[in-house]
């Protein structure tokens, strides 16, 4: 979706304040260059505080305060905490989980396909739209929050479960043949005998039930959309704040949500981005999970949340947070809304902190969220609805995501997709190699020079098809073990592996097995100097590194195939007294096309080497920036005028240079103008932005 400016502001609950300062907080948004809030989502029992008896006293004094202040507004549906009283009512409308029955007082703990609670969201939803519809500055609708299934797996969920088993096996016989039900007598003769699939020790029925999960989300929030597009007008948008796997900040594709599926009902896609900051600060997260979001509807996005303070380990050094906010633009998105305004002073979110403290004073993280705002008046224009041309996609999938949280890589359990998919995506973000996402429900990759295919675990034949044919046709694929190793239903191929890809890859394999005391040593030829940490003083790819901490060596991780070469070449082994005849990765050329398999996993400097010498071997090299490397990043792309934008970022707290190269024009910052092969001087935490003439 294309906007006329960058939004920017900050999640705002008059709800949740101590005394009355909306007036007040509006007034210091507005000096900061805020022009957008986001109200409502959370505050169901506020708007509705007794059944069927609505107050929407804070919604309108939010509106009016904004209208005041010349604010914009994106309102949420108030659905992803449920009051008191609606509990009370319908006992049984929070969910029974794996884990049990849940009990009132955490948010998204019912169960939503519960007729009491859709019959209550529904009236709630439409009791607002009805109230809110003619209000001109509202923008747009943010369905529901970071919506789930939430595990919920009671009784009536179970039988719609079956209901969708039967209409998609009308025969029971082939269902028992395609998941294997034979094993430990869990054979169903009539579909009245399905067992609690809590109990499951099936993973082809775990996994089965998990994507029933994901499809109950799509419908809920398709239901939702139905009932907002009633009452919206046509320059209003809908969008859902889609949020992502999660170990105590984002990490990497949701499990729990086809978001490809999902964002269909939507006009633009949204997302929430959590990530470390101070030292930590690495911009690979707002890159990863950036990339899915702009890949939901091949379009520019919104964050609708990301932290300002944000939890106590998260506060900015001074200049984090504007190169977060322009590392968020870069990627594409038209947004930057924080969450949220101030730090709250009850319940378990005290500590998660918002742009003001709890005293609400300015402070350092608004001053400089001001300087964001006075830099987007004045050159927001240049910056929105950035169109990017990336050559390179990583393919997403939520069956392998699954199968490998059922048959995890060790100790990364329910980490282990989302782990190789960031070792690859995190390599190429280092490399400063710029790349899309690509759903795996897709079937024509011919648009990209390389597609990259992580921990592929779950696929169809018609996919892996396609992604030989994809090779075979003059494309250049990037792929792991643990790939094509199982069908739709995690029944595992029964011929040789890879499956399909055997011809393709140039290899097989029919053992693997956990490294221990296992590593690989890349051979001479793949020296490079993109070492992590390495200075970016190299001139030449191919150049040798002088830095003695670079290293050529590395344990082999969490995994490893022991794959034979058909005809493919073996780019090194692995060390080790037992396994060193095996091939630790390998190139083919194979049609028209090649492909790079990586059999293990291992320290992420020397995939970056790897790559590095697979890239230079292709016949377009996607090394845009091969001077260049993390800390320094650059990324790029076309704006509202034709015009590319060049930004350079600096991840480290150490002043960095770069040569413009390939581009001259004006730095937007300062207004200075730039000439080509002219040394840019980056500060800690800083940014330079060029704009070509």
């Amino acid at each position: 979706m294309k906007t006329d400016h960058l939004l920017f502001g900050a999640a705002y609950y008059s709800e949740y304040l101590p005394y009355d300062r909306v007036e007040k907080d509006m007034e210091m948004m507005e000096k900061a260059g805020m022009n957008t809030i986001r109200i409502a989502e959370s505050t169901w029992s506020t708007i509705e505080p007794k059944d069927g008896i609505f107050d929407f006293t804070h919604l309108d004094k939010m509106l009016e305060a904004a209208a005041r202040h010349h604010i914009s507004v994106i309102v949420g549906t108030p659905t992803y905490a449920i009051p008191a009283w609606l509990s009370k009512k319908y006992p049984d409308i929070l969910a029974l989980t794996n884990n049990g029955q849940n009990i009132y007082g955490a948010r998204q703990n019912m169960d939503i396909t519960h007729a009491g609670y859709l019959f209550h969201c529904e009236r709630v939803i439409r009791a607002m739209m009805e109230h809110i519809k003619d209000v001109p500055h509202i923008i747009g609708f943010q369905l529901d929050n970071e919506t789930k299934s939430y595990g919920t797996a009671g009784l009536r969920v179970q039988a719609m479960f079956v209901d969708y088993l039967k209409e998609k096996y009308p025969d029971i016989n082939e269902f028992n043949h395609e998941f294997g039900l034979d094993y430990w007598s869990n054979r169903i003769n009539t579909w009245e005998d399905f067992p609690d699939v809590r109990g499951t020790i099936n993973e082809s029925l775990a996994a089965e039930f998990a994507k029933f999960q994901r499809l109950l989300v799509t419908r809920f929030l398709t239901w939702q959309a139905s009932i907002v597009s009633g009452y919206k007008r046509p320059d209003q948008f809908i969008t859902q704040n889609f949020d992502y796997d999660w170990t105590d900040h984002s990490i990497g594709y949701q499990p729990e949500v086809n978001q490809y599926e999902a964002a269909r009902c939507m006009t633009v896609a949204g997302c929430d981005i959590y990530h470390p900051s101070q030292s930590l600060l690495t911009g690979e997260e707002i890159t990863f999970c950036g990339n899915i979001s702009r890949s939901l509807k091949k379009d520019n996005y919104l964050v609708l949340e990301t932290q300002a303070q944000g939890n106590i380990a998260w506060l900015p050094y001074p200049g984090q947070l504007r190169l977060q906010a322009y590392s968020h633009i870069a990627n594409g998105s038209n947004s930057v809304m924080y969450w949220h305004w101030h730090s709250i002073h009850n319940a378990i979110e005290s500590y998660w902190k918002g742009i003001l403290s709890h005293d609400f004073s300015e402070n350092e993280t608004y001053r400089e969220a001001a300087s964001i705002g006075a830099d987007w008046k004045r050159i927001g224009t240049h910056l929105k609805n950035l169109q990017k041309k990336n050559r390179a996609a990583i393919l997403l999938d939520n069956n392998s995501l699954t199968g490998l949280r059922l048959f995890p890589l060790k100790a990364l359990g329910n980490y282990s997709y989302n782990t190789v998919a960031r070792w690859l995506g995190d390599a190429l973000y280092h490399l400063n190699i710029e790349y899309d996402m690509i759903s795996s429900a897709e079937r024509d990759f011919s648009s990209y020079g390389c597609l990259i295919v992580p921990a592929l675990y779950s696929a169809s034949e018609d996919l892996l098809t396609a992604i030989s044919d994809y090779v075979k046709n003059g494309g250049h694929l990037i792929t792991t073990f643990r790939s094509g190793f199982s069908d739709e239903q995690l029944k595992i191929y029964a011929d040789t592996q890879p499956h399909i890809l055997q011809e393709c890859l140039g290899i097989h394999y029919d053992q693997y097995t956990y490294p221990v005391d296992v590593s690989v040593t890349l051979p001479d030829f793949m020296a490079h100097p993109s070492c992590s940490g390495h200075e970016n003083a190299a001139s030449d790819a191919g150049s040798s590194c002088s830095d003695e901490s670079c290293t050529n060596s590395s344990k082999c991780l969490h995994w490893m195939d022991l794959v034979t070469c058909d005809t493919a070449t073996p780019l090194f082994f692995y060390d080790h007294p037992v396994w060193k005849k095996y091939a630790a990765a390998t190139v083919n050329q194979f049609g028209k096309g090649s492909a790079l398999y990586l059999s293990s996993m291992f320290d992420g400097a020397l995939l970056e080497k790897v790559l590095v010498h697979y890239f230079t071997s292709l016949p377009e090299t996607l090394l845009a920036h091969p001077e260049c490397h993390f800390p320094l990043i650059i990324r790029e792309g076309v704006n509202d005028f034709g015009k590319r934008v060049r930004f350079y970022f600096n991840y480290s707290d150490e002043k960095q240079t770069a040569i413009c190269k390939g581009i001259s024009g004006t730095e937007l910052l300062s207004g200075r103008k730039i000439m080509e092969q002219e040394t840019l001087s980056l500060e800690p935490w800083g940014v330079v932005i060029v704009e070509e003439n």
